[in-house]
């Protein structure tokens, strides 16, 4: 069985989400739009289903109104609790905070919030729901009066997605997000947004929103446009992005969870951006984070590429399994100490080397190349080539279990990551998002990911579906 970090990695559902939206704190992403008239400020739904890169103190999912003047309604996190609160020149007129902490980067989770303030009973005027499942247990808990004009739906300040709205701007939403939803007028039932169904009773998944009643000020942002990823699928006003690009649309979705790299894995020296998909310019020496899937059988591909613009000296492309996680810390893939003999790394150089071990010189590589990284589970070999060219040592992924030209894997070791080791930044691509442009655009055999290059014949990109498919 495969190692899979998350909580709620769907397989396989009646209905599927295309796409979803990366949104990169570094670089200040997102989007926001005016109101087109008033709406209902007292019964409103918000939605969203969310993975996280990082979690940053105050990241917003949704907010309304001007902060300058202390006047804002805010969805966020803070340290990873979820919060929601509605501030009226500077008095708090309702306030929620969960004792719940959400910071698993691995799992796309779903977050809904139902308000109807003209409820009698102080207990139904707020509803949060995470996976599907009612939230009652906050370290904050305060209701609205009842009939509070709260600011949903007001004529003042953009209602903004992925920040927090008007001035100050800031506290930016680092990760995907999937689902987009916000019903004006309507306090959904949350089987409205998702589901549990007899094959997985236990697992939360989206179900076509298309059809609910979204009124004045509803949208629904589905992604789906990678030249307009702000566009109203629901047909109302678009949003108007800011620092997204069409490279921000990615097929990692609700219903099918693609690897990322994992950001809490212990070493001090490394960092993530781009949603897990970038590896940070280390403060100082070696830096590494394993993906977040780690198959243990099966065949899988996967592509990388330096992302600081400069000579990539110090840097190693390759596999790593589980057992040799705690001897990485500081070293690299490959090229190091006995403990870590296992592991298996291409250099800029060309060189291949296991363990302390050279297995083979092959194709120098710079910044602006890709290395592509065949992993054959099944017979326990890797490949390696450097963009569109021949697999380096005359090696052959469809081989078999003749490994034609490829380095042998350990027999008896499972969980195996595919990842990078580097003094320096750089960008990876599972098939679910990169962040850096595809020109081509190369799917698997199942139809799954979005590569520069064609995966071999039989290899997979790494996503919880071709998991099904593969078993690995």
């Amino acid at each position: 069985m495969p190692l899979i970090l998350g909580t709620n990695s769907i397989k396989d559902t009646g209905y599927d989400v295309a796409n979803s939206c990366r949104f990169n704190d570094g670089d200040s992403a997102s989007m926001a739009k005016s109101n087109s008239g008033s709406g209902n400020r007292r019964t409103f739904t918000m939605s969203a289903w969310v993975k996280f890169g990082l979690t940053p103190p105050a990241s917003r999912l949704f907010s309304i109104g001007d902060d300058a003047s202390n006047t804002i309604m805010s969805v966020f996190f803070t340290s990873g609790d979820l919060r929601f609160e509605d501030v009226q020149s500077g008095n708090q007129t309702l306030d929620f905070r969960t004792d719940a902490i959400y910071r698993d980067p691995s799992a796309w989770q779903h977050f809904a919030i139902m308000v109807d303030t003209t409820q009698g009973t102080e207990g139904n005027r707020v509803k949060i729901y995470h996976n599907g499942t009612q939230v009652t247990s906050f370290s904050t808990e305060t209701y609205p009066d009842q009939n509070l004009d709260t600011l949903m739906n007001h004529t003042t300040g953009d209602m903004t997605v992925g920040a927090r709205a008007a001035s100050p701007s800031g506290s930016y939403f680092d990760g995907y997000l999937a689902e987009v939803v916000v019903l004006d007028g309507t306090a959904a039932a949350i089987g409205d947004l998702g589901e549990f169904d007899e094959d997985s009773p236990t697992i939360w998944k989206p179900k076509d929103v298309s059809g609910l009643t979204f009124g004045t000020n509803g949208f629904y942002l589905d992604f789906e446009d990678s030249s307009n990823l702000g566009n109203d699928a629901n047909g109302g006003t678009d949003f108007t992005e800011s620092n997204l690009a069409a490279t921000d649309q990615g097929t990692d979705s609700p219903t099918n969870n693609f690897a990322t790299l994992n950001p809490l894995w212990v070493p001090t020296t490394s960092g993530t951006e781009e949603a897990n998909l970038t590896l940070s310019d280390p403060a100082s020496g070696w830096s590494w984070k394993p993906a977040t899937i780690m198959p243990s059988a099966g065949k899988w591909y996967a592509e990388f590429k330096s992302g600081n613009g400069s000579d990539p000296i110090y840097t190693n492309f390759g596999v790593v399994p589980y057992a040799s996680f705690p001897y990485i810390e500081d070293e690299t893939i490959g090229a190091g100490s006995s403990s870590e003999a296992e592991s298996v790394g291409y250099d800029k150089g060309g060189t291949v080397i296991k363990g302390d071990s050279t297995q083979y010189s092959g194709t120098s590589y710079g910044y602006d190349d890709i290395v592509c990284i065949a992993v054959d589970l099944d017979n326990r070999a890797v490949y390696f080539r450097k963009n569109g060219s021949a697999w380096e040592n005359s090696s052959d992924p469809t081989s078999g279990a003749s490994k034609t030209g490829a380095v042998a894997l350990s027999s008896t070791l499972s969980d195996w990551s595919i990842c990078p080791s580097s003094t320096q930044k750089v960008h990876c691509n599972y098939g679910g998002g990169c962040a850096y442009a595809i020109s081509s655009g190369n799917a698997d055999g199942n139809g799954y990911g979005n590569f520069e290059y064609a995966p071999p014949s039989g290899y997979l990109a790494l996503c919880t579906k071709n998991l099904g498919s593969d078993g690995g």
